[in-house]
Formats: C-alpha cells, structure tokens, sequence
C-alpha cells in the first residue's frame, strides 16, 4: 500500500470522528443487549445480535452526519445498502469474537458474577469484557470498511444497479 493510500485511510480528522460516533453506538449497543439480556432471559448469543441491531440504526445516521461527513453526499440510498452489506459482515465479527472469547475465557477462569446493589442485578464481567472485544474487532473492520466501501464512491452501487436491471 502506497504511503499516500495508508495516510488517506488513517486520517486522524475522520480516525477521531468514527471513535467518538461509533462508541456511541457501542454503549447503545451495550446498554439494551444487556437490558434484553436480562429482561427477556437471552442467550449470550442473542443478546449480543438484538444490542447489534439496536445500535445499526443510531451508527448509520451519525456516521454518515459526523464521522465521513457524508450528509451532503445525496448518496444516502447508496450508502445505507453498502453500510447494510458492512454491517452484515461487522456483526458476524462482533458475534464470533465476542461467543468465542467468552468460551475460551468461561474455561480459562470459571463463569464468574457479581451483584450491583444499587441495580440489583447480576453483571457477569466475563460476558461484558468478551463482547467489548468482539466490538473491537468490529471497529477496525467498520472504520476500514465505511472508509474504503460506504461512503466512498467505488461505482459498486451503479454496476449493482444495472445489474439488476
């Protein structure tokens, strides 16, 4: 990769933005797959995915606002199919690393809880610890992907298109 490609991919500006946009989103995220998690007896699974739905609708309208200033594009249909396409993929690494790390850490340190007095409910650290890391790993594949693919245009969504047509 050219140093001008990897400098234009790692703009600080829009690097900054996304952070802030998109941990908005994980605590939308966090905050209902925990609510339903606990309200509606989920699996770790589920609520996982339900919190992952929940937070697309919030991330797609602050990234396209805030993090590649995009609301001026009047691209919006092209960019909410190729956000939906990156989401699809984004959840399949935030449900797989966030399943997977739980198991290996569940094994590794024994299924642990504790209760906040003032809530009154049960927190297992083990499953939020893992789903920030799923999370994290769907932050570096959104950012490159939202950069490089959805608010970008490739030309992808005209040949789609015609494609179709």
């Amino acid at each position: 990769m050219s140093k001008q490609k990897q400098s234009k991919l790692l703009n600080k500006k829009d690097f900054i933005a996304y952070f802030l946009v998109a941990g908005t989103g994980a605590v939308v995220q966090l905050v209902s797959g925990s609510i339903l998690r606990n309200q509606f007896d989920l699996t770790y699974g589920a609520s996982v995915s339900y919190g992952y739905i929940i937070s697309f609708f919030v991330g797609f309208t602050l990234t396209k606002m805030f993090a590649f200033d995009a609301r001026n594009s009047n691209q919006t249909r092209r960019e909410m199919v190729k956000f939906m396409m990156v989401a699809a993929g984004s959840w399949g690494v935030t449900w797989f690393f966030a399943v997977a790390s739980l198991s290996f850490v569940n094994q590794m340190l024994g299924e642990r809880t504790f209760t906040l007095p003032v809530l009154q409910k049960s927190i297992n650290p083990n499953e939020l610890g893992c789903q920030i890391v799923g999370m994290g790993f769907s932050f570096i594949f959104n950012y490159i992907m939202h950069k490089t693919f959805t608010f970008r245009s490739t030309g992808f969504y005209n040949r789609l298109k015609a494609f179709i047509r």
